[in-house]
C-alpha cells in the first residue's frame, strides 16, 4: 500500500515494537507528529523539557531493559541538542535509534534556517549513521537501523529525515523485525582452555559487555568453577551479585583496594567484555605484571587497543562462557579463595554511620530498597561512592554514564527507565553540581506521575573537582564551590514534587521512609560535608596496585 514518508516511519516503528518513544518537536518533524498522534495507542510520545533529557530517557529505557531506546528531534538545535546523548550511548554501548528531522532536499547545503549536517556531527559518535533522500528505501533503513542498534557490540544509530520526504510516498509493505542471531561457530583455542585450568591465582575484570550480552549467569558459573576472584569496571556493575564471596567490588581510579591489589597479585587476568579503560588500567606499564592476560570481546577492534594481551577471543560473550565452561575443569583452589576472603576483610571499604555522608545514605537508602530497584546516578563523587558502597545483584538495575562521564545523565535515565519499569522503584543519586544541568526533567517526570526519588549528596561544590584541587592544586579552588544557591524543598513543591530535607543521622530512616511512600516525585537534600573526598584513589600515573587511601599517601 502508498503511505507518505511520515506513515512509514510510524508504521516501523510499531513493527519493531516500540512503545515509548521520547522527543521534542518542531518544524522538520511536524509530519512525523501528526502521525504519532494518529497512532497515540499503540506508541506513548513522551514530550520532555529538553532534547537531551529525551536522548538519555532513551538510553535509561534501552539500558534497562535491553530492549532498544528511541528518541526524536527536529532540524537544528533540536537535534545538536540529542548529541551529548547519543554520544553517551555511544561510548557505553548501549542500542538507541535517533531520528532526526531536517529542512528539504532543495534546501539542503544553502545555510537554510535550522539546517545542520547531523549526519556528519554524529560520524564519531555512532555505529551508523543515514541522510534518508529517496522515499523508497525510509522503510529499509528504519529496520536496519534497529538491526545494527541490537547487534553485535550495542550502540546509537541515526536516522536523519529531510522534511519533503516525511510527505512523500511510497509503496510499503510490513515485514516482522530481524532477529540477531548469535554466531555459534567460535573457535576456543585448546591452548586458553589449559592456561585457565593450569591458572593458581585467577582473576576477572567483568564489564558492560557481559551485561549487554546477557550474559551474566554463564560468567557466575564460569566464576564458581575456575574459582576467580572477579572485580566489575564501573559498566560491569551488576553483572556479579554484590554478595557473592569471590566478587571484590569495582576496580580502577576509585576502585576497592582489594580489587585494584589482587590485579597485581593473580597469575591469569581475564577481561571480559570491557576496553581496558583509562580509569581501569591505571599506568599501563605496571598493569598487571606477573599476569597472563586473556581478553574476551565481541568487538575485535577492542583487541591489544590500551593494553597488548596474551590471548584473546573473538565473540558473543555469553555464547563464548557458555561453550568455555562445558570444556574447563572444576577447579578446587583454597589457597586463592582464602586469599581474597581475607583481602576483603582487611582492604574492605569504610562506612562512617555517625555522621550523613554519602556512603552511610547509599546503605540506608539500599536497606529500603529491594534487590530488583533501579538506581541511576549523575557523574562525579556520588557516582564513584554509589559504584562502591550500594549493593547491586541483578544487572540493568545500575544506569551510569561510564566512557562519556555526562553530568546530567541521571534524571533522564531514571524516566525512560521508569516508563519501562512501572513496578519497580527508581531510585536517582546525584551530586548538586550535576543535579542542575537538567533538573528540568522534573517537569516531564511530574507530569507523568513517575514516582522517582532523587537523593541529591548536596556538599555546596562540584566535588571531584575540588577534590582534585584539594589534593593536587594546593586547595585553590577555582569555580567549585557552589555554596548553597538553591532551597531544594522549595525549588521540588514549586514544580509538584515533594521535597525533603536529610540533616542529622536521626532523620534518614524517618525521611527515606517519608519519600519512598509517596506516588510523586520526591527530591531529598542530603546535607553532607564539603570537605569529604572519595577514596581510594589512583593518582594521576599510578598503577591502580598503588591506589591510596589517605591524602597523606600522595608521592610515596
Amino acid at each position: 500500500m502508498k503511505l507518505n514518508g511520515a506513515q512509514i516511519v510510524v508504521e516501523c516503528l510499531k513493527e519493531q515494537g516500540v512503545d515509548y518513544l521520547f522527543g521534542y518537536p518542531g518544524a522538520a518533524t511536524i509530519n512525523i507528529y501528526d502521525e504519532l498522534y494518529k497512532s497515540r495507542e499503540d506508541i506513548t510520545h513522551i514530550l520532555t523539557s529538553h532534547e537531551q533529557g529525551a536522548s538519555h530517557a532513551a538510553d535509561g529505557y534501552a539500558r534497562s531493559t535491553g530492549k532498544v531506546g528511541v528518541c526524536l528531534a527536529t532540524s537544528g538545535p533540536g537535534a545538536t541538542n540529542l548529541v551529548t546523548g547519543i554520544a553517551t550511548a555511544y561510548m557505553d554501548s548501549v542500542p538507541m535509534v535517533a531520528i532526526t528531522g531536517n529542512v528539504s532536499i532543495p534546501m539542503l547545503g544553502k545555510d537554510s534556517f535550522q539546517e545542520v549536517d547531523i549526519q556528519g556531527i554524529t560520524f564519531p559518535i555512532t555505529k551508523h549513521n543515514y541522510m534518508v533522500k529517496d522515499v523508497n528505501i525510509l522503510a529499509d533503513v528504519i529496520r536496519e537501523a534497529f538491526y545494527i542498534a541490537k547487534s553485535g557490540r550495542p550502540g546509537p544509530v541515526l536516522i536523519d529525515i529531510p522534511k519533503d520526504i516525511t510527505s512523500m510516498t511510497a509503496e510499503y509493505t510490513r515485514k516482522e523485525p530481524k532477529v540477531y542471531d548469535k554466531p555459534q561457530n567460535f573457535h576456543i583455542p585448546e591452548k586458553l582452555v589449559e592456561i585457565i585450568n593450569k591458572a593458581k591465582r585467577p582473576m576477572i575484570i567483568a564489564g558492560g559487555g557481559v551485561i549487554r550480552a546477557g550474559a551474566s549467569e554463564a560468567l557466575m558459573t564460569f566464576v564458581d568453577k575456575t574459582k576467580s576472584a572477579v572485580a566489575n569496571t564501573l559498566m560491569g556493575i551488576g553483572a556479579t551479585p554484590y554478595d557473592h564471596p569471590l566478587y571484590t567490588g569495582n576496580i580502577g581510579m576509585h576502585g576497592s583496594l582489594t580489587s585494584n591489589r589482587l590485579v597485581n597479585e593473580c597469575d591469569l587476568l581475564m577481561v571480559i567484555g570491557a576496553r581496558f579503560s583509562d580509569r581501569v588500567v591505571g599506568n599501563e606499564h605496571k598493569f598487571a605484571k606477573e599476569a597472563t592476560i586473556v581478553h574476551f570481546d565481541v568487538d575485535p577492534a577492542e583487541i591489544n587497543k590500551n593494553v597488548v594481551v596474551h590471548e584473546h577471543v573473538i565473540g558473543d560473550i555469553e555464547t563464548v562462557l557458555t561453550m568455555l565452561n562445558e570444556v574447563i575443569i572444576d577447579k578446587d583452589a583454597p589457597e586463592w579463595v582464602e586469599h581474597v576472603a581475607y583481602m576483603k576483610k582487611e582492604f574492605g571499604h569504610q562506612v562512617n554511620y555517625d555522621t550523613v555522608n554519602v556512603p552511610h545514605m547509599l546503605k540506608r537508602i539500599a536497606a529500603h530498597c529491594k534487590p530488583t530497584d533501579i538506581v541511576t546516578t549523575d557523574v562525579g563523587q556520588h557516582q564513584m561512592w554509589t559504584a562502591q558502597h550500594y549493593p547491586f545483584m541483578f544487572p540493568n538495575r545500575f544506569l551510569t554514564s561510564g566512557g562519556l562521564g555526562t553530568m546530567g545523565y541521571g534524571l533522564g535515565a531514571a524516566m525512560g527507565a521508569q516508563f519501562a519499569n512501572r513496578k519497580d522503584r527508581v531510585v536517582m543519586i546525584t551530586g548538586d553540581g550535576s543535579f542542575k544541568m537538567n533538573f528540568n526533567e522534573i517537569i516531564t517526570a511530574v507530569k507523568h506521575k513517575l514516582p522517582i526519588k532523587i537523593f541529591i549528596m548536596n556538599n555546596n561544590a562540584l566535588g571531584m573537582v575540588r577534590q582534585w584541587q584539594n589534593l593536587f592544586y594546593e586547595d585553590r579552588f577555582s569555580s567549585t564551590d557552589l555554596g548553597e544557591d538553591i532551597e531544594y524543598v522549595g525549588f521540588a513543591k514549586s514544580l509538584g514534587a515533594e521535597g525533603f530535607v536529610i540533616d542529622t543521622v536521626d532523620q534518614i530512616d524517618d525521611v527515606i521512609e517519608k519519600a519512598f511512600s509517596s506516588n510523586k516525585v520526591s527530591v531529598i537534600n542530603c546535607r553532607v560535608a564539603t570537605e569529604s573526598n572519595v577514596y581510594p584513589m589512583v593518582p594521576p600515573g599510578f598503577a591502580i596496585h598503588e591506589a591510596i587511601d589517605q591524602p597523606d599517601q600522595i608521592g610515596k
